[in-house]
């Protein structure tokens, strides 16, 4: 028994330097993951927030133009932008918003809202990788589109309209 006592007082220190070494392994090894899990739920309400930024421009009545040819007109953008900007994530940093609204001057073609939304997500806990000597990128840029069809035009329209009565984009929004 004696012997036995005396091989384990001699380890006394091996757990407490196992755990040292094994602790800022195991920290970036379940941090880094949460780091991108938050980067893709940023991506992922920015998509909401563009979608229904456009599913409000589809919705709205055109107020520009003459009354037998209503156009959309910047007042129609800025609308949709405080729509995108009010449902935008606060950790997207140096935010810009582009209102597109394609429609031709006779009703002859699908005209379509496009709304963008873009900004840049800085990492946080990825830079833990830079202690350990890693080259780890300290930002990404995050941009989604989408395109929705205006809701009050004929339906027989199938061609897109190619060219643009309003293209605005708004940077540090």
């Amino acid at each position: 028994m004696k012997a036995i006592f005396k091989f384990m007082r001699g380890r006394k220190g091996q757990s407490i330097v196992e755990i040292s070494l094994i602790t800022p392994l195991l920290l970036i090894a379940l941090v880094i993951p949460a780091d991108f899990g938050v980067a893709f739920f940023v991506a992922n309400i920015t998509g909401n927030a563009v979608r229904e930024g456009a599913r409000i421009g589809a919705a709205r009545w055109k107020s520009g133009g003459t009354s037998d040819n209503r156009d959309f007109n910047l007042q129609d953008a800025a609308d949709v932008r405080d729509a995108v900007v009010a449902r935008l994530p606060a950790y997207l940093q140096n935010r810009s918003v582009t209102v597109k609204f394609y429609e031709d001057t006779v009703a002859n073609c699908l005209e379509v809202i496009e709304v963008t939304a873009s900004g840049t997500y800085s990492y946080y806990l990825y830079q833990i990788l830079r202690l350990v000597g890693a080259t780890v990128p300290n930002n990404t840029t995050i941009s989604r589109t989408t395109q929705i069809p205006y809701l009050y035009q004929p339906y027989n329209n199938d061609t897109r309209c190619t060219s643009t009565s309003v293209d605005q984009t708004y940077s540090n929004v």
